[in-house]
């Protein structure tokens, strides 16, 4: 594949991986409307120039990732080039997210089954990331992990990695762990309910800086549940998919909320629910 065009609108909570060390799972759209997850990418070991945000255009090399059979999962070709990946500006939020919803919402496919969605995870399409809109969210839960630290195998190798990288401003710090897991409990178009994690790199960005602030995780996890429930409840809601590779084809709902959508309710449609 030639160098692609993609809009950045996912970006995970870096998780520790024994084989790729600190890696951040990101996905997007092309200018038509289709997914790609971009994996791996030491993301916070990039040049600050090429470290993307949600929403940016950005092109790279991508080639087909041989080793995940899912069918939007694209590897760089070469993350070690000069530039590897080139950020070509950002869509703001402008015009209730005209610009971002001219691509996730009138491009992209939209699901309202969470059934046929997984039906299609399951048939030979492998389909692994999707728009949802949940017909009704019912709550937003928060509870504590039972491993709040990295698992030390995963540590030692990354502290291994680190004495072999040259004394520079690319030496990273480990993130921390999230100690605790956020899930939406939804309802879909049929009323079937489901309570899935979310991934999303803005709750643990934001339990942090809670956290910072009052200096106790009960205050944090419940500023987090104010923003994510209390707060984009009221907005025109979607979520973006994700299969897990290990689970994609054993597990009944191989799903997890990997990001959020939230323009807000346009005049039109607020009046339907009145």
């Amino acid at each position: 594949m030639s160098k692609k065009k993609i809009l950045i609108t996912v970006k995970t909570y870096p998780n520790i991986s024994t084989r790729y060390e600190e890696l951040v799972c990101t996905a997007g759209f092309d200018e038509d409307g289709n997914w790609y997850r971009i994996y791996p990418v030491p993301y916070r070991r990039l040049p600050y120039g090429q470290q993307y945000s949600k929403y940016d255009w950005i092109e790279l090399d991508l080639v087909k990732n041989t080793k995940d059979f899912r069918k939007e999962s694209y590897r760089p070709k070469d993350i070690d080039v000069d530039e590897p990946i080139k950020k070509l500006g950002k869509i703001t939020s402008a015009g209730n997210w005209a610009q971002r919803k001219a691509v996730v919402l009138d491009k992209a496919r939209l699901y309202t089954n969470l059934d046929e969605l997984i039906a299609e995870a399951k048939s030979d399409e492998r389909i692994s990331l999707a728009v949802f809109k949940p017909s009704v969210i019912l709550d937003f839960t928060y509870k504590e992990e039972a491993e709040r630290e990295w698992p030390q195998n995963k540590l030692a190798l990354f502290n291994q990695q680190n004495l072999f990288e040259e004394a520079s401003s690319r030496k990273t710090k480990i993130v921390k762990k999230l100690p605790y897991k956020f899930k939406y409990l939804f309802e879909d178009d049929s009323g079937k309910q489901s309570h899935l994690m979310i991934e999303d790199w803005e709750v643990g960005a934001l339990y942090w800086k809670e956290w910072r602030k009052y200096g106790d995780e009960k205050e944090a996890c419940e500023s987090v549940k104010q923003k994510f429930f209390n707060e984009l409840t009221k907005k025109d809601l979607y979520f973006f998919l994700g299969t897990t590779f290990i689970n994609h084809m054993r597990a009944p709902n191989p799903f997890v909320i990997i990001g959020v959508f939230y323009p807000k309710i346009e005049p039109q449609l607020k009046l339907k629910f009145e």
